[in-house]
């Protein structure tokens, strides 16, 4: 009876760098197979890697320092931009953060201060409310807990609220 394993090549990875091959269990061979694969075929999306087909046995997942390495799809921030009117930027100057603008922020936050402080006048326990509702807390629980019946509690949040709408309009975030 043969062995399926007497004919079969070493698993061997090439090093670029010393230019040797190196025998590798078949284990190792196929994880460092499976990364540089992945590697090479993410570069090649964003057509940062132009190794031709033959070449693909050099691959070792270093694209950077590669010679078929290409600067691709993407720019860096720093990459000079030239605006409509003439004026030279960057990237990193031109685009949006993503963020509201301090001012914004600011404002929200003295909204939701003034907010809470004239729910807690006109409805004390609503702080306790909150706190329970969060901690998912039905709403029959709550009204026994602050010690009112259940449609009390319920029309008391509704005219709160009618209250805070009516004072603050279209500021409020409900």
């Amino acid at each position: 009876m043969k062995n399926p394993n007497c004919n079969r090549k070493p698993y061997r990875i090439y090093d670029k760098t010393t230019h040797q091959w190196f025998e590798v269990t078949p284990e190792q061979y196929k994880e460092f197979d499976r990364e540089r694969t992945n590697k090479r075929k993410r570069e090649q999306f964003h057509k940062r890697c132009m190794c031709p087909r033959n070449k693909w046995w050099l691959c070792d997942g270093m694209c950077e320092t590669c010679e078929f390495h290409a600067p691709g799809d993407m720019l860096s921030l720093d990459a000079p931009v030239e605006s409509e009117d003439g004026i030279e930027s960057t990237l990193g100057d031109v685009l949006p953060s993503g963020e509201d603008p301090i001012e914004e922020v600011i404002l929200d936050q003295i909204l939701m201060k003034q907010l809470l402080k004239r729910l807690f006048e006109i409805m004390p326990e609503a702080k306790i409310i909150g706190e329970l509702r969060l901690k998912n807390v039905k709403d029959d629980d709550i009204a026994d807990i602050i010690g009112i019946n259940r449609n009390t509690f319920r029309s008391r949040i509704k005219k709160a609220k009618e209250i805070l709408k009516e004072e603050f309009g279209d500021d409020l975030p409900f």
